[in-house]
């Protein structure tokens, strides 16, 4: 059935007509005047019945896609979502807090790193797989750091989104970050032992420096691969560099989010990052940048990538598709720097362990990033994430006995309260609820926790709006009792 809705519009007011279309149909949904699943017109249509230009129809209908109201499937009318409506603070079934990942659709999962994939079903991106799909297939493995063709509008793609000037011959193709850090763990290794005499003693393990709280996956990545783990607690603009110098046994590497201090924000000042540089130089060390999720930049203008300023050749920059476009593809990179030693430690290990990223997939991420396909997205969905940022920020932003913070940039918030046992009670009542978050503790690199401030850890991106305010209520709440 098809739904043509009654909208009103000031044309000499201060609100876009784009915010009063969206305005008007939010409304309209919200109160039952449009099912679940009815069509709207198409965008010329009721551009024409207005008589405004059909960019802010689609401009309008962009908005509620990305808020969850609406579904756009190329080559079909837009409609409008299954909503779940009644009380907001309803307690699904009890299954829900028993189910994994996917398999229960009353499981609002706000694990954070999470991004949304809804526009990623359209032409562009199918056009780049059957692309991609129908090249020739090659009868040898990919090249060992990827096709050159992806290496070339990676560079591109840095050069433009973070001002990093590198070459294809830079790059390094990886099965997402984990893959990344997993070279660069064995590639540490590897640089102690071209540098060892036959007849040294045996090698001891690489120490790296970590942030705590910090990335629970890098730590493990690393330790798995025999890295000794030196935890650095990090202040509010992130890793403080001064504890770094004070160390008797300076570590061999340094893992740091210093654009986005992951997971509670901070950002590391332009002095203490040339400091951090300083110091590596005279220790000989690698610095080992995770640049995650610089794109979506929300408050403040983005401070240049470590390797943008790196004139020693110490930083290894590793960065993801996955918080871009999706985890699914797991599809990443590494920048190496100029320095030899480290970039024939990085391709030795690459020698023995083979780029595991697909041709098929190399090439359509390679058409993606030709097409302009990428760049499009990324505006489209920082409209998307910059719409849910508000929600958090009116839902919890002045919510007594708790303090909101990360929220300058990236896809997560943190919402720090009283004391662990609040922290711990509160996930497991939201879980019973059908609502995953994360304690902000499991994100300390020391073995009891220490370190980190009680509070909660949560994706914003990847649910819907309807979802997200659902979720935040119920956070609002459990977060108000003591425990």
């Amino acid at each position: 059935m098809l739904y043509f809705p009654t909208i009103t519009l000031d044309r000499s007011g201060s609100t876009s007509l784009s915010s009063q279309i969206a305005v008007r149909l939010r409304s309209s949904i919200l109160l039952g005047e449009v099912r679940s699943g009815e069509s709207l017109p198409s965008t010329r249509a009721l551009a024409a019945v207005l008589g405004i230009s059909r960019g802010s129809v689609v401009t309008a209908y962009d908005q509620l896609s990305g808020e969850g109201y609406l579904v756009s499937t190329q080559g079909a009318p837009t409609r409008v979502a299954v909503l779940l409506r009644g009380d907001p603070y309803q307690k699904p079934p009890s299954s829900v807090a028993a189910s994994s990942r996917g398999q229960d659709t009353d499981l609002i999962d706000l694990t954070p790193g999470y991004p949304s994939t809804h526009r990623l079903s359209g032409p562009s991106w199918s056009a780049a797989w059957r692309t991609a799909a129908a090249r020739p297939i090659p009868h040898t493995e990919p090249p060992l750091q990827g096709t050159r063709a992806l290496r070339i509008k990676i560079a591109e793609h840095l050069r433009h989104a973070r001002g990093v000037l590198c070459a294809a011959e830079d790059i390094v193709v990886t099965a997402g970050t984990s893959e990344a850090l997993a070279l660069v763990a064995l590639a540490l290794g590897e640089s102690r032992r071209s540098g060892a005499q036959p007849e040294s003693e045996p090698i001891p393990a690489p120490v790296v420096a970590v942030e705590t709280p910090g990335y629970p996956a890098a730590a493990r990545v690393l330790r798995r691969l025999g890295a000794i783990l030196l935890p650095i607690p990090v202040e509010p603009d992130g890793m403080p560099t001064t504890i770094l110098e004070d160390q008797a046994s300076p570590p061999d590497a340094v893992l740091v989010t210093p654009s986005h201090q992951y997971p509670l924000g901070g950002r590391l000042p332009v002095d203490a990052r040339l400091r951090l540089l300083r110091w590596a130089g005279h220790h000989n060390a690698w610095v080992l940048e995770d640049d995650y999720d610089s794109e979506f930049r929300h408050v403040g203008p983005p401070l240049p990538a470590l390797a943008s300023l790196d004139t020693d050749g110490r930083v290894v920059l590793i960065g993801s598709f996955s918080k871009i476009l999706t985890p699914w593809l797991r599809l990443g990179y590494i920048v190496m720097p100029e320095r030899q030693a480290v970039r024939a430690a990085l391709l030795a290990v690459r020698r023995d362990l083979p780029c595991p990223v697909s041709g098929v997939l190399q090439d359509a991420a390679t058409e993606l990033l030709a097409t302009g396909a990428v760049r499009r997205h990324i505006a489209a969905v920082r409209r998307d994430y910059a719409h849910r940022r508000n929600l958090v920020l009116d839902a919890l932003s002045n919510h007594a006995g708790t303090t909101l913070t990360a929220l300058d940039g990236g896809l997560h918030a943190v919402l720090e309260v009283t004391d662990q046992a609040t922290a711990r009670a509160a996930v497991r009542e939201l879980l019973n609820r059908g609502i995953r978050v994360v304690n902000l503790e499991t994100y300390s690199a020391l073995p009891d926790g220490a370190a980190v401030p009680a509070g909660l850890v949560f994706g914003y991106a990847a649910s819907t709006d309807t979802g997200l305010a659902r979720a935040l209520g119920h956070i609002r709440e459990v977060t108000t009792r003591r425990y």
